[in-house]
């Protein structure tokens, strides 16, 4: 990762910036750009991704937006306390964690913040385009990988989330939102995104249960099983625990889970995903499934699965991904929703399907694409 920028260097600005998934994120990509650990997880680093124009995990330069005051280095080793981060990493890379850390701008708004909405989207979007001046950026984009929020309620103003997600396209900066939160949901951010003329990818993440969920259901139903019911519950700590007690936030994460299944079967089975929060597990999950099937002259059966992982490993390299893929479109002039890249969400921008093989395809595909367009 680069400390000092180049002019090809690309700018990563997460909100949620001193978060586990963006220390996550920092600390890897140092680390893989380094040579210090291998690019697991990473699937541009996989050959149908190779002379696609991605931008080089060396000339990523990362900073973003945050209400937490933790110094990135400090976020670090307290993952490496939780198993996260390898022992030794945090003092490896110690001067990039650091350099991140001094681009991470207040964010909010918080208790008490008496700024109209126009005036804090103005003040995010001055934030990244200071960030990309100062840096010498040749773009820079915006990702979301912030606590999940409850959705708006009717009436209400723009949540957290769209306040930035309208800050990245007053920046000229283009979008990925990697939680369920509303982002460029809104309705009121329909027509400036439209006429933005930059790529926007979203949202949520799938790295755990719906990712099982949409290998696990097109098998189902190319087998010709029927599936009489679909239960589930997850088990989290950190940061993503906390959030999802509040029961709206756990509503809007569970609308993706249920979009999977469906999106494959044409209607959902019977049966809820429940999330549970258990301070206990700090930055590590547990999803169980349940399903009830039928087959041949009616017998039942079922299958039980557990995903047990660490959230914000599985997440970190999704970013790199998804940050490198959309700069990379930017760059080419490709503009609005990306559902080549439903490979990496639960409730995937532009629609296409639900089933994980079909969406690998069509990611390969766009590297195809890119690799085609510029050239």
């Amino acid at each position: 990762m680069s400390t000092t920028s180049t002019p090809t260097a690309t700018g990563v600005w997460l909100i949620g910036a001193r978060g586990s998934v963006a220390t996550t994120a920092v600390a890897g990509c140092a680390a893989v750009a380094a040579g210090l650990q291998p690019a697991t997880g990473m699937v541009t680093e996989t050959p149908p991704f190779a002379d696609s124009g991605l931008p080089a995990l060396g000339s990523l330069v990362f900073g973003g937006h945050d209400t937490s005051g933790c110094p990135l280095p400090k976020r670090a080793e307290q993952l490496v306390s939780a198993g996260v981060l390898p022992h030794g990493l945090p003092a490896a890379v110690l001067g990039e964690l650091a350099a991140a850390d001094a681009e991470i701008r207040g964010g909010g708004p918080l208790p008490g913040d008496t700024r109209s909405e126009e005036e804090l989207i103005d003040s995010f979007a001055d934030d990244i385009r200071d960030f990309v001046r100062r840096q010498g950026l040749g773009r820079a984009v915006v990702v979301n990988v912030a606590s999940t929020e409850a959705l708006p309620g009717e009436g209400a103003g723009l949540p957290a989330s769209s306040l930035y997600a309208a800050a990245a396209l007053r920046a000229g900066c283009p979008y990925v939102n990697f939680t369920p939160s509303t982002g460029l949901h809104h309705p009121v951010l329909a027509a400036p995104a439209a006429a933005s003329g930059l790529p926007y990818s979203g949202r949520d993440g799938k790295t755990g249960q719906t990712l099982l969920r949409s290998v696990l259901a097109p098998m189902f139903l190319q087998r010709a099983l029927a599936v009489r019911a679909w239960s589930g519950t997850n088990l989290l700590g950190g940061g993503d625990g906390a959030a999802l007690a509040d029961p709206g936030a756990a509503a809007a994460k569970n609308a993706g889970k249920e979009r999977v299944l469906a999106d494959v079967f044409g209607s959902a089975p019977e049966g809820e995903v429940h999330i549970d929060d258990v301070p206990a597990l700090g930055d590590w999950k547990t999803a169980w499934d349940h399903i009830a099937f039928d087959g041949f002259l009616g017998s039942r059966m079922v299958l039980q699965t557990t995903w047990q992982g660490c959230d914000s490993a599985l997440a970190a390299p999704l970013i790199l991904d998804l940050a490198r893929l959309v700069a990379r479109a930017a760059e080419l002039g490709i503009a609005g929703p990306l559902p080549e890249l439903g490979f990496y969400f639960k409730d995937p921008d532009g629609g296409g399907s639900a089933a994980l093989g079909e969406q690998y395809k069509a990611l390969v595909d766009f590297a195809g694409r890119l690799r085609e367009e510029g050239a």
